[in-house]
């Protein structure tokens, strides 16, 4: 059984940083002490100077297969993810076929464990014909994530517009639902609009057409909805400041029935940024105004927002081209959400502590995860190390997605990630994947 100490670090967990040793054995936590020593043989690592996070849970990523692997792969994005300190990834039902069928789920959750280096979790798709289909996760509740509805345009037969389909689902579903939230209706009237005075719309015209208030009546109907029949609902990507009222922050994560998500690009860009990075920031919901950013810190830090994830959503450089209609939606970031937090703690905007939160008790807590979101004894050992004084920046060379490219390229991180470590295995080291390395399939605690 392989070992590994680390000595003197700094371990960042549950609202504190201490000086500790960590001791794993296997593919657990077996000791966290202020000084362990071991006698059988034990690969020890030097902590001295560096910090030590619990593995990044990404609630919301795009991996784009089956069906659509020239922009990516479950091995080549989830990759990239365990580069950027992130250990489990819930990934999205909009490939091509949609996981519409516990069938065609569980064939994503196979090609998962044949290839990806992070432990994973796949959302159950809906479409306005499938209730039945869906309802069938309730005996499921133990290993599949959640149920995941758009309410807003995806890939192929995803929209869910169907007031009856919603009702049933939202009355009887057990497992989270999670949403994209955007009135479609809205958007077309804004679309029709804008293009009747100005036929060659650009990026910037983006947050025009999928305005705050196509986000919030969603968010509003959503959480009416889930208000009626205490549905565990999770609002996916909360883009706007609008939105914001619709949460609470006055109990503990663990009692909420609603809860909320936001994205790191959110947080880091603004319209401003339309200018200069054009369709490479186009992503549904929209990059909108700056006000909307500050209100979005605002509501993170006063747990009004739980969660920070990503939607990773990678697309090739020329699927990002004019014209508007035709440039694709979504960002590549599941490399480098860690690191972009880190930044931003660097600025005193957010502490370590917040950061280990929000990135992974957090996501534990909201999705009941088995065993994992923490540095605890006897928890899986999914661990990042981190260096807070080597900085790094981000060059095509390094660059781990598919697709090739990221709209931080050139952006100077004052972090690195040196290691990552998934249940006990390093996959990731002085830059380098362990691609011999398998995750495990995410369990939950819901009985």
């Amino acid at each position: 059984m392989q070992k590994y100490l680390f000595k003197n670090i700094s371990v960042v967990n549950e609202g504190e940083i201490k000086s500790m040793d960590v001791l794993v054995e296997g593919e657990r936590i077996e000791r966290i002490d202020h000084s362990i020593s071991v006698k059988s043989f034990v690969t020890e690592i030097n902590g001295e100077g560096k910090h030590l996070f619990p593995g990044v849970i990404d609630d919301q990523v795009h991996f784009r297969e089956p069906g659509l692997t020239h922009k990516a792969t479950i091995e080549t994005e989830s990759t990239a993810g365990v580069a950027g300190g992130v250990t489990s990834f819930m990934e999205m039902p909009n490939t091509i076929p949609n996981a519409l069928t516990l069938e065609l789920l569980e064939d994503k959750y196979q090609i998962a464990s044949q290839t990806s280096p992070a432990n994973y979790s796949f959302f159950m798709g809906v479409s306005n014909d499938n209730a039945e289909e869906v309802l069938k996760v309730n005996k499921r509740k133990n290993d599949i994530c959640g149920v995941k509805i758009f309410k807003g345009s995806s890939t192929g037969n995803m929209l869910v517009d169907n007031y009856n389909t919603l009702e049933k689902l939202f009355s009887e579903c057990e497992l989270l639902i999670a949403t994209h939230c955007e009135d479609e209706t809205i958007i077309r009237n804004n679309y029709q609009k804008l293009k009747s005075i100005k036929p060659d719309l650009t990026s910037s015209d983006h947050p025009i057409i999928r305005d705050e208030v196509a986000c919030y009546e969603s968010s509003l109907r959503a959480v009416k909805m889930a208000q009626k029949y205490n549905t565990r609902l999770h609002i996916l990507h909360i883009s706007t400041e609008k939105e914001l009222i619709l949460f609470g922050n006055m109990m503990p994560l663990k009692e909420k029935r609603i809860t909320a998500e936001v994205c790191v690009h959110h947080l880091h860009f603004t319209a401003d940024d339309y200018d200069q990075l054009g369709y490479q920031i186009k992503c549904n919901p929209a990059i909108k105004a700056p006000h909307n950013k500050s209100a979005l810190w605002k509501a993170l830090l006063d747990n009004r927002l739980d969660i920070i994830a990503t939607d990773h959503a990678p697309h090739l450089l020329s699927e990002k081209e004019p014209p508007y209609e035709s440039a694709h939606s979504g960002l590549p970031l599941v490399q480098h959400s860690l690191q972009l937090m880190l930044h931003y703690a660097s600025l005193g905007d957010i502490s370590l502590e917040r950061i280990a939160e929000k990135m992974s008790h957090a996501v534990a807590d909201c999705f009941q995860i088995k065993e994992r979101g923490y540095i605890r004894e006897g928890y899986f050992a999914d661990l990042v190390m981190v260096d807070l004084n080597q900085s790094y920046t981000i060059t095509k060379e390094n660059i781990l997605y598919k697709c090739g490219w990221s709209p931080l390229e050139k952006f100077k991180f004052p972090a690195t990630i040196l290691t990552t470590m998934v249940n006990g295995n390093i996959v990731f080291e002085n830059g380098k994947v362990n691609s011999s390395v398998k995750g495990k399939r995410l369990q939950f605690n819901r009985d």
